[in-house]
């Protein structure tokens, strides 16, 4: 299951690539398209990555045994969208405008400062990811749930910097 939606979300960022390759011959609303289509492809990711946190999150509170094949599995897939993540950030993805009516599946709710602090963004995007791989290698619970304690941690802090909301 994993697989097929890796595969789905590197589909779906092929085609937002391959619209961004192409804007320089493009018209001003062929570009504004692709922008849109390359920040449609990163909440695609989110909202996989998400996904698999969710499923992960309620494992551990479920009060239930964790399967850790399974629980592993979702933490090595995050672990590769982490990775990935930052790549489909590219500058002209900076379109936040305050109080602009937004389409929450094609406007960004990335914040200015990620691009100001675009290094910053990426090392926190690695150090995520090298969490989630962490927890996707444990070998028993314990250290299972300590991994995703520090990822949780990681991924909200990123959030508080880096993603806007609506008032």
């Amino acid at each position: 299951m994993a697989s097929a939606a890796l595969r789905h979300l590197l589909r779906v960022a092929a085609i937002a690539g391959c619209g961004l390759a192409g804007t320089a011959a493009c018209g001003e609303e062929q570009v504004a398209t692709a922008v849109k289509d390359e920040i449609f492809a990163r909440k695609i990711l989110m909202d996989t990555i998400d996904r698999y946190m969710d499923e992960i999150d309620w494992m551990l509170v479920s009060g239930k045994p964790i399967d850790l094949a399974e629980a592993t599995d979702h933490a090595d897939t995050v672990s590769v969208m982490l990775l990935t993540l930052p790549h489909l950030f590219p500058r002209e993805t900076n379109r936040w405008q305050p109080d602009a009516k937004r389409d929450p599946g094609r406007d960004t709710y990335a914040s200015p400062d990620l691009w100001s602090n675009f290094a910053d963004f990426y090392r926190r995007a690695n150090e995520a990811s090298q969490i989630a791989y962490d927890a996707a290698h444990a070998r028993e619970e314990g250290a299972f749930r300590k991994s995703m304690a520090a990822l949780r941690e990681a991924c909200d802090s990123c959030h508080a910097l880096y993603m806007k909301t609506d008032p």
